[in-house]
């Protein structure tokens, strides 16, 4: 072998001796994926390229009680275990979101969202694809997690569960997180119900006993003139005049919609109203987090709205733009900016943006599909990338400020 011997470090792998580099397809991938990130928005978290059959879904991001951050997504996908007893990858940060380090992995736990309640971290989601409603805690940030064996250790609801990381929301003394179940697995959308479940805050959460859980509310494919596919993804949501709602991405062709479900105050019953239920929301065809900002006295939400230019019957896969919306009473809503974009609808997206209020800043882990050097995203949806991104200034944006021109995109 003639020439100097090249060095290569693969994280996790070790030290690989290879003289020959360029036929060594695996470094080759490495060093190609690698370059590739500097294209990706954001800083990268993690990446599973597409022809690994393992994609990154349900991204959630909460700031620990001393500031570091921590983040999470599930892996699902043909050669994921999303059915069986899918995993959650598990991240922190201790420099405001410039590098993350991952901490754990969780096996079985999956659509997941992570909260910090009286100082410690929990993530509550279900065990698998339609399965069992399940949370765990964490007394370390993240490293290690509790185990829910059964009713008083984090097994809350045996069935066939959905949700997404939505809103864990304090009120009245009460957590309260919107869910859905299925009453047919094989199907998606209409068969899902919406339900809400609250539990004190002084309760202990790893106890079933501590949850009360509504009815379970059906949709009908006669609403919006026969063009209702399901509802799903509720936010837990305090009114202004301090009423609990769930509000729920609605699927339908055009999109542009979100349903308003009452919660009675007891945490026992939830109802919906056809006549006065629905607010034209931009992106509702699409998974969205909601959260008050005392300051701003306004509503704020990360969404997929789709501009004029990309309008058409399909709104559910378009997911190319991300937006800052906001709403004073929660049925109004404006677009304030367009924070990322990619022309590209078809494997190209932004989207379930979990984030947080940072200060004046906005900071969010997005589950996104974009170029990686080894043939990008299977599609807009089969996400290969966890990115994090912080938006300064959020109050203060408009659509002037959006990183597209917006009479590109049919805006004014």
């Amino acid at each position: 072998m003639g020439g100097p011997v090249k060095l290569i470090v693969i994280p996790g792998k070790g030290h690989q001796v290879c003289p020959e580099f360029f036929e060594c397809q695996e470094l080759v991938d490495f060093v190609t994926a690698h370059a590739g990130r500097s294209q990706v928005p954001g800083v990268v978290i993690d990446h599973s390229p597409a022809s690994s059959g393992i994609y990154i879904g349900s991204p959630s991001i909460a700031i620990l009680p001393g500031g570091d951050y921590v983040a999470s997504h599930d892996l699902f996908g043909p050669k994921s275990t999303e059915h069986t007893r899918a995993v959650t990858r598990v991240f922190r940060s201790a420099d405001k979101g410039q590098t993350w380090k991952q901490v754990a992995d969780i096996d079985g736990q999956f659509w997941s969202t992570l909260f910090v309640h009286r100082g410690e971290l929990y993530i509550l989601g279900t065990l698998a694809h339609y399965g069992n409603a399940v949370i765990r805690r964490s007394k370390d940030g993240g490293r290690t997690w509790t185990e829910p064996k059964d009713n008083s250790s984090g097994l809350l609801l045996a069935g066939r569960y959905h949700c997404a990381p939505a809103p864990i929301v304090v009120y009245g003394g009460r957590l309260w997180r919107g869910m859905e179940d299925t009453t047919e697995p094989r199907r998606w959308g209409l068969p899902f119900r919406a339900m809400m479940m609250s539990a004190p805050v002084d309760a202990d959460l790893l106890r079933a006993e501590s949850w009360t859980c509504t009815n379970r509310l059906s949709g009908d494919s006669n609403w919006l003139g026969g063009k209702f596919n399901g509802w799903l993804e509720g936010n837990a949501i305090v009114t202004p005049d301090g009423r609990v709602v769930d509000i729920l991405r609605v699927d339908c062709p055009e999109g542009g919609r979100a349903a308003v479900l009452e919660v009675g105050g007891d945490g026992r019953s939830i109802s919906f109203n056809p006549k006065t239920g629905w607010i034209d929301f931009p992106g509702g065809a699409k998974k969205f987090t909601i959260r008050y900002d005392a300051e701003s006295k306004r509503y704020w939400s990360l969404t997929n709205y789709i501009p004029p230019k990309h309008r058409g019957p399909r709104a559910g896969s378009v997911r190319n733009a991300l937006a800052l919306t906001s709403s004073g009473d929660l049925r109004t809503w404006q677009v304030n900016c367009i924070l990322l974009y990619h022309p590209d609808v078809a494997r190209h997206g932004f989207q379930y943006p979990d984030w947080q209020f940072d200060g004046a800043e906005i900071v969010a882990a997005i589950r996104t599909a974009y170029d990686d050097g080894l043939g990008g995203a299977r599609n807009a949806h089969d996400a290969n990338y966890l990115t994090f991104h912080r938006f300064r200034g959020f109050r203060r944006l408009t659509l002037a400020d959006s990183v597209v021109n917006c009479k590109d995109l049919g805006l004014e």
